[in-house]
């Protein structure tokens, strides 16, 4: 499966994805009671991605990401990803950093295979902008929930304004300008070239 996966990423032209030691029905990091695979399962998906990495011949960025810090320890949480690493892993994903002190000696103890930080604000890990997370030694950082807490923000606010007050103008963007941000200038200029008559009287 893991195989499978890797090469369909590589034939979409996918830059880089994460394993993972979770079991497949898997939950967020930053909650509690994650069930975990044992190491030799996880250390065998790392290999599978990699063998098809090796054997197509084209390249992928194979992450391996670690949730046994919660439950089993840094020092097995640590084990687990070098071992991945040896496994043809290119960068360190420990979940759950509780702490500075944690993240620096996490990096320092990769010895210079690339890691990567998870911020999620009002998770476990303390929120690090990229400044101090470049500081403590990391490569990388996702931040997976900026987006959807701007519009869920967005959102909260103008459906509170339309219950509350019957504001039914929201944040003010016309219609127009969504529908262009989703691709309507694209979709007439390739409906033309097609020789489709769709948009012919106009948008």
């Amino acid at each position: 499966m893991v195989g499978r996966t890797t090469a369909a990423y590589i034939s979409a032209g996918v830059a880089g994805f994460h394993l993972e030691d979770q079991v497949v029905n898997k939950r967020c990091g930053h909650l509690k009671n994650k069930e975990l695979v044992d190491e030799s399962t996880f250390i065998s998906r790392i290999l599978a991605a990699s063998t098809m990495r090796s054997q197509l011949g084209r390249d992928i960025v194979i992450i391996a990401r670690t949730d046994a810090l919660a439950s089993l320890g840094y020092d097995i949480a640590l084990t687990r990803l070098k071992k991945a690493v040896e496994a043809g892993a290119d960068v360190a994903f420990l979940e759950g950093v509780t702490s500075h002190e944690e993240a620096k000696r996490f990096c320092a103890d990769m010895k210079g295979v690339p890691c990567l930080y998870n911020c999620v604000p009002g998770g476990v890990s303390p929120v690090l902008n990229v400044k101090e997370a470049r500081e403590c030694g990391y490569r990388m950082i996702i931040t997976p929930t900026i987006a959807l807490g701007a519009v869920f923000e967005a959102v909260n606010k103008a459906y509170k304004g339309l219950m509350e007050e019957g504001d039914s103008e929201g944040n003010g963007v016309a219609v127009r300008d969504l529908f262009e941000s989703c691709g309507l200038n694209d979709a007439v200029e390739f409906d033309v070239k097609a020789g489709g008559k769709l948009y012919q009287n106009g948008v």
